[in-house]
């Protein structure tokens, strides 16, 4: 039953503000194509270098053991959880106007790069999605049994066989998928093309239905923007699941790769592993370099927001992972329900309640909990997709059991799932709340001067030029998304052994 009423408002609160700006729309589709053709070419772009770039990267992972494996797979992490604006502020640093990149090319008396356009976003993109790339491909390889490549070594196959029988067809299973799925991420994308979109040649659906709606004030416009943002976000979605493979491999013993070819591929793949390094790490080591100095200096409207972030985090994990697991444990037919968010993105929900709240009431009185609404349906997909293996197990393990000793309702929660489920319950409210703390979407939409949150006003910092200021509060976010992180995945995995 929770599981129903859960996946009722879900669908209410996706499809009913769709519903709400499909009705506003009037016509004016015309004017849209050159928004979307962009939005389109820089999702096409950077989701294919992302896996052009990913691919070299997980196969050297797959076939190298060394010390520090386990770390830098760690960081490829980060960019996932990494604020959206933050992660443009560190790219800034190394590629910007007075960037490390174009100081050296100075020196050099080579002409400097430029950030701002269309190879701006994508190298944004880029940089927030080769790594995600790189853990999916990463687990197709290691999905490949081991007896695969023991049997090819034992056949005589070398380097260009194996790759050619074993590498290439699990790629081809799963580089569409991985594709589609960055290419849907990248349509959303907000707080990229706001800061490096660079005029109005390099402007998305996404950024023009904030134009239109916080600047313009065209509610006609924007709902037109938005219906057409949904219906590109739900054919992406649509692709991503019918393009998703199952292996072709078979079982085997779970035994690690036996594959790791010598001589210069040695050579090759840790030139690879030590340029990705580079590029992930710089940006995250500009951040920590230019915000720690000003830290102690900030100024009281940063704490301020920083506590709105915070609040809003913790009240969108807390409906998130209660929605999850309800949907979860809701049994088959769910996932469907949990996935639909996908289909929208949060100015697309924003500009659907903006448009039913506006003849009620102010809407940047109920900006806070209309982030945090939004923010704990969109992160709603990820925590479901954490739970729901975990929660499958535990059905067919426990289930029959459980209805045996006639545990229901809060018993069963409280004694079965809640027990059992602890680390993947901490594990999905450290994503969601680091998630939350980072998105810069519909708060601003209804954020009211005085009332941003930290990505909001980390924002606002960059485009007064307030640099170092903006370091630093960016470092405090990146503090804090990560701090709610690991404080709750380390309360999952606390005084747990399961």
């Amino acid at each position: 039953m929770a599981g129903r009423v859960v996946a009722l408002i879900v669908t209410l609160l996706t499809l009913g503000p769709l519903a709400l700006v499909a009705w506003r729309a009037e016509g004016g589709w015309g004017a849209d194509w050159p928004a979307l053709r962009f939005t389109v070419t820089q999702a096409a772009v950077s989701a294919g270098l992302s896996v052009l770039l990913a691919v070299p990267v997980a196969r050297a992972l797959a076939r190298r053991r060394f010390r520090g494996r386990g770390a830098l797979i760690a960081l490829l992490g980060a960019p996932f959880l990494l604020p959206v604006i933050v992660a443009v502020l560190g790219l800034l640093a190394v590629f910007g106007r007075s960037g490390l990149l174009n100081g050296a090319l100075g020196v050099a008396g080579l002409p400097n790069v430029q950030i701002y356009g269309l190879h701006g976003v994508v190298l944004a993109h880029v940089f927030l999605n080769m790594p995600l790339a790189v853990r999916l491909i990463l687990q197709g390889w290691q999905a490949i049994p081991s007896e695969r490549f023991r049997l090819a070594l034992s056949l005589g196959f070398g380097p260009r066989d194996i790759a050619r029988h074993l590498e290439r067809p699990m790629l081809r299973e799963v580089l569409p998928g991985t594709a589609v799925v960055i290419f849907a991420i990248c349509l959303t994308s907000f707080a990229v093309a706001l800061t490096l979109g660079g005029g109005p040649r390099a402007t998305t659906v996404e950024l023009a239905i904030y134009q239109a709606l916080r600047f313009q004030f065209d509610l006609g416009r924007t709902a037109s923007l938005a219906a057409l943002q949904c219906l590109i976000c739900a054919a992406a979605v649509l692709l991503a699941m019918r393009l998703s493979v199952p292996p072709g491999f078979g079982k085997g013993l779970d035994r690690v790769v036996a594959f790791a070819p010598p001589g210069w591929r040695r050579i090759a793949d840790a030139l690879v592993l030590m340029l990705a390094t580079l590029f992930i790490a710089s940006p995250l080591a500009m951040i920590a370099a230019r915000g720690l100095p000003g830290m102690m200096d900030l100024p009281q409207a940063v704490w301020a927001a920083a506590g709105r972030s915070v609040l809003v985090a913790l009240g969108s994990t807390a409906l998130t992972v209660a929605a999850a697991l309800a949907l979860a444990g809701g049994g088959r037919g769910m996932g469907l329900m949990a996935t639909l968010p996908l289909a929208a993105s949060s100015l697309v929900m924003g500009t659907g309640l903006f448009i039913a709240i506006w003849p009620f009431i102010a809407p940047e009185r109920v900006a806070l909990p209309v982030t945090l609404l939004v923010n704990a349906v969109l992160a709603l997909p990820f925590a479901y997709r954490i739970l729901a293996p975990a929660m499958g197990a535990l059905r067919a393990d426990y289930g029959p059991l459980a209805d045996t000793l006639g545990l229901r309702g809060m018993s069963r929660l409280r004694w079965l799932v809640l027990p059992r489920l602890r680390r993947p319950l901490g594990f999905a409210a450290g994503v969601t709340a680091a998630l939350s703390m980072g998105d810069l979407g519909v708060i601003a939409l209804f954020a009211a001067p005085d009332g941003p949150t930290l990505p909001l006003l980390v924002q606002q910092l960059m485009g007064a030029y307030r640099m170092e200021q903006a370091a630093a509060a960016a470092l405090l976010l990146v503090l804090l998304s990560f701090g709610l992180f690991l404080l709750f995945d380390w309360g999952g995995r606390r005084g747990s052994d399961l």
